[in-house]
């Protein structure tokens, strides 16, 4: 489930004219600073990055002199449907193959939509907890000027305490491509002079991964026994709108299926009528080890919030 954003967000005016990035100039030692950025993309807009055989990913790094990293196929961002994709290298290095492959996502929306005027689309930044500070300044002060500066809207999401050893956020901006990136060669910098920030760059996609080791059926009868504290059964009870229920189901009770087995919890659905306590959301009671239900939770909010930003596309 994507958290609530904060609200930090401008309004700009008219779209501007795509211009270069400005000319590096000679003091600018610190734009050679080894760094990295990591963002989320489609799963269906990572096989055009990537390109036939990996020619455009290839493309890329020679044509910036970054390093372009994907995370696999299947293995997202928690809470979203999304794969995460890690740039590093040279923050002006850095900055140049950012551009290259937004230009790129960007070049598939417009061939989806043959419409002249550049699209004002977002792209979500992962960005450690501990380095929002930063960006946020106090009071609002810089990402206020930041904003101001690149006429893009900048949110950052509060923290996400659904997922277990989540402690990253994400910052969305919002923009023409122009505008997004004067807002991250405005970010970037600033990450960059976090000392904590380079450590999230070794593990850049560990992320707790809805996968068990243990193959359960879908009643949970486990194949192998563990006894340790970790698997000892808990229950978590949450709600889900009783319009997104067959979503959590899917046909012929497939998807529930699939999600007890690959999370290794047992999911049980309160019948039609039987309601969280003042509210019209169904009772969804999870159980099993710790890792299992947090799994499972992950991928049912996954599912809700995939419906719920179809409703608001």
């Amino acid at each position: 489930m994507e958290s609530t954003e904060s609200s930090y967000v401008s309004s700009p005016e008219a779209p501007r004219k795509r211009s270069p990035p400005p000319p590096k100039s000679p003091t600018s030692d610190s734009m050679e600073k080894p760094t990295y950025i990591r963002f989320l993309v489609s799963n269906a807009a990572a096989g055009s990055v990537i390109g036939k055989g990996g020619s455009t990913i290839t493309d890329f790094q020679s044509q910036s002199g970054a390093r372009i990293q994907l995370s696999r196929n299947q293995e997202f961002f928690p809470g979203t449907t999304d794969r995460i994709i890690m740039i590093s290298g040279a923050i002006n290095e850095t900055l140049k193959a950012v551009d290259l492959v937004l230009a790129k996502l960007l070049s598939e929306i417009h061939a989806e939509e043959g419409d002249d005027v550049e699209p004002r689309t977002k792209v979500r930044l992962i960005v450690p907890n501990s380095s929002c500070g930063g960006i946020i300044g106090k009071a609002g002060s810089t990402i206020k000027s930041f904003i101001e500066e690149s006429q893009a809207g900048i949110k950052i999401s509060p923290q996400d305490n659904n997922y277990y050893g989540l402690n990253d956020r994400l910052v969305t901006v919002t923009g023409t491509l122009d505008e997004q990136m004067r807002a991250i060669e405005l970010i970037l910098p600033k990450l960059a002079e976090d000392p904590h920030y380079s450590q999230s760059m070794n593990a850049p996609f560990s992320y707790p991964v809805a996968h068990n080791s243990m193959n359960y059926g879908p009643n949970g009868a486990g194949g192998k026994f563990q006894n340790n504290k970790e698997d000892r059964s808990n229950s978590v009870t949450i709600g889900v709108a009783d319009g997104h229920i067959g979503l959590v189901v899917g046909r012929g009770g497939r998807t529930i299926m699939e999600i007890s087995q690959v999370s290794g919890a047992r999911i049980k659905i309160s019948d039609r009528g039987d309601f969280m306590s003042g509210t019209s959301d169904r009772k969804v009671t999870i159980t099993g080890s710790q890792r299992a239900i947090r799994a499972a939770e992950s991928m049912i909010m996954q599912k809700v919030a995939y419906a719920s930003e179809r409703v608001m596309d």
